[in-house]
This record gives C-alpha cells, structure tokens and sequence, in this order.
C-alpha cells in the first residue's frame, strides 16, 4: 500500500511492477540479474479521487500515456528493492504534484504614496543629472 496523504492511498493491486535487465554497467551480473523496474499505474482504473485522476490526465508529461497510463522506469540502482522505492517515490511525487493547487493571484495596484515616492526620486535623480555639466564661471 502506497500512502500519498492522510486521505489518499494506494493498494497494491493498483501498481504494477515489473523487472526487466537494467541497461549500461553492471559487471558480470548486467545480463542475469533482472534489477531494474518497470512500474505501470493506470489512472482512469485506480481509486484515486476523481479531482487528482483529471488533474493527472491533464499534465502534459512523456510519464503519462494517451490512454492514461503511467510508465516509470527505475534502474539508478544496483538492487531490485531500491529501485521499486524509487519508482514508487516517483509515482507518489507526481501524484502530490497533481493534487497541488498553486494560489490563485490577485491583482494589486501600487498605493498613492508609492507611487509619489517614486515620482520625487526618479525628479531627484534628474536634478542631479542636470547639474552635472555646468560650470559657472
């Protein structure tokens, strides 16, 4: 069972994993030793609230199939049972990243005295600027 947050799990049917040969070095056990992990997780059949499954549909991520299935391919590590962790911290990362809702911005407008602040600074500037030059002789 996977744990997003308090309200939203995962059971184990749900996620599919499954081991395949790990590419590049490995040494003598690269081609005997099934340490890689492919982990498949369909979205329209999981149990996932309906607000995360529209949200992960929506997301235009290579991970995410036209069907709506997740494809996450783990094979940093040497050994079967930290690559399943992280493809399943993968998978649980993008569901988080789902269900997150940024805030939505207001618009402000700057106050009178700022912008009169600004006004008397930027004719300070220019006084300067215009004294610059002149000599009186």
């Amino acid at each position: 069972m996977l744990k997003i947050s308090n309200t939203v799990t995962l059971a184990d049917w749900e996620i599919d994993l499954q081991f395949i040969r790990a590419q590049g070095a490995g040494g003598q056990n690269v081609n005997k030793v099934s340490s890689a992990v492919h982990l498949r997780f369909d979205i329209n059949r999981s149990t996932l609230p309906t607000y995360y499954k529209e949200r992960l549909l929506s997301f235009n991520d290579q991970r995410i199939s036209k069907e709506g299935v997740v494809v996450i391919k783990a094979q940093q590590f040497r050994t079967q049972e930290k690559n399943i962790d992280d493809a399943l911290n993968r998978l649980k990362e993008l569901i988080i990243k789902a269900g997150y809702q940024p805030k939505k911005r207001r618009p402000t407008k700057p106050s009178r005295s700022s912008q009169n602040k600004r006004m008397d600074k930027k004719t300070q500037r220019g006084q300067v600027k215009r004294m610059r030059g002149k000599v009186d002789l």
